[in-house]
């Protein structure tokens, strides 16, 4: 199996003095000393990057800008929508394990506010089916504006559930010396249609739905056996990529049944159960996405993930913390960057580095990262090797 010995984690945000180049050379810099390895130690290089909020494209080489000892080292660019990031991981993870490469270094980045602001609602429907789904109005979040409005039909209206979901990941988020909006939001906030909290798509109002971002996250991976003799080693103890079908219409879209396979198959992998985890990273690019992920995760049967926040399961000290970075939903989440910030989040909790996002006796950490609605599904479940 692999590791994780090193990392790096941008602020997210509106970044205005930052390029893509700037904030890939600036995350893979600080990821390769952070593991205290040269770069010429460096084996490959995976760069997670969506793009399309720019003109320039092919931006793998840009890591090789951190060092001249990275020139000519094998550079890849990796997408699958929303879940790139981890799509980076999981490619490094099978280069190191079929002993292609011994140390890899993998960047996610995105510089999202370089589009124009009428314009990003369009490029993310290109993680749809633009066949049936490219002229949905309000771009991404009417697509989960929909999935809202059908689980409504099926199970009630569930806002004060999603207005609690976007409450408590902005307290969490309040912690976060990463996260974009560090700001603390009621649930009366989050609950009421206002000025300042306007309906966005469906259900979703605009504290339902993440936010615009440009930043970066960096790892170094190797080989398990390598990482134990290194200062800091979290170990990828169990991966699972479960890739579905992309038209909604092909499923029934209310149950994230990708996400269930992969939390499956995941824990199978790696010997666990999800009563085994001492606290989740999951997409909350919407609200709605969390509240489905309860259930499809096993934390509460279906149509019953109000329950989890509701009576707390999901707070950062009830029986499973969810999200206690922020989630996207406070801390950002540009594009490319988010599966490898989930993971540098995971890593901090498990070596007791998280300084105020803290869960007490972390060990054990399960991360989901979900490209389009429920199309690409990573699950990762780390621990700490020592």
């Amino acid at each position: 199996m692999t590791a994780i010995i090193g990392w790096a984690h941008s602020k997210f945000g509106k970044l205005e003095a930052e390029t893509l180049e700037s904030l890939i050379v600036g995350a893979a810099t600080e990821a390769i000393a952070d593991a205290g390895l040269a770069p010429a130690d460096i084996d490959a290089i995976y760069v997670g990057n969506f793009g399309g909020f720019e003109k320039q494209s092919f931006p793998a080489s840009f890591a090789l800008n951190a060092s001249p000892a990275l020139r000519f080292k094998p550079a890849t660019r990796v997408e699958n929508a929303c879940a790139t990031g981890s799509a980076a991981i999981h490619a490094a993870h099978t280069s190191i394990a079929a002993r292609a490469a011994r140390f890899v270094l993998v960047v996610g980045a995105e510089k999202m506010t370089t589009a124009p602001g009428d314009q990003i609602g369009d490029i993310l429907l290109n993680a749809s089916y633009r066949a049936e789904e490219g002229d949905t109005p309000g771009g991404f979040a009417g697509i989960f504006g929909r999935i809202a409005e059908l689980y409504f039909q099926r199970h009630g209206d569930q806002s004060e559930a999603l207005a609690r979901i976007a409450a408590k990941n902005h307290k969490n988020g309040v912690a976060n010396p990463y996260a974009q909006l560090r700001k603390e939001l009621s649930v009366e906030f989050c609950n009421t249609v206002s000025d300042k909290n306007p309906i966005v798509a469906g259900p979703l109002r605009r504290t339902d739905c993440s936010l615009v971002s440009d930043g970066a996250a960096a790892i170094v991976m190797c080989d398990t056996e390598t990482a134990l003799r290194f200062p800091k080693a979290v170990h990828l103890r169990g991966l699972a990529h479960v890739q579905d079908y992309l038209p909604m219409s092909a499923r029934d879209i209310v149950n994230f049944e990708g996400c269930e396979v992969a939390w499956k198959k995941a824990h199978e992998r790696a010997g666990t159960s999800l009563a085994d985890l001492s606290f989740v990273e999951t997409h909350d690019c919407f609200t709605i996405a969390e509240l489905l992920e309860y259930e499809a995760m096993g934390l509460a049967p279906r149509g019953q993930g109000a329950r989890a926040i509701a009576e707390g399961w999901t707070e950062k000290d009830g029986k499973l913390p969810v999200n206690p970075s922020g989630g996207l939903k406070s801390k950002g989440h540009p594009i490319g960057a988010t599966g490898v910030s989930m993971h540098v989040m995971a890593a901090l909790q498990l070596e007791g580095k998280a300084e105020g996002m803290q869960v007490k006796d972390a060990k054990l950490a399960g991360i989901f990262n979900m490209g389009g609605a429920a199309v690409a599904n990573y699950v990762s479940i780390l621990e700490r090797l020592r």
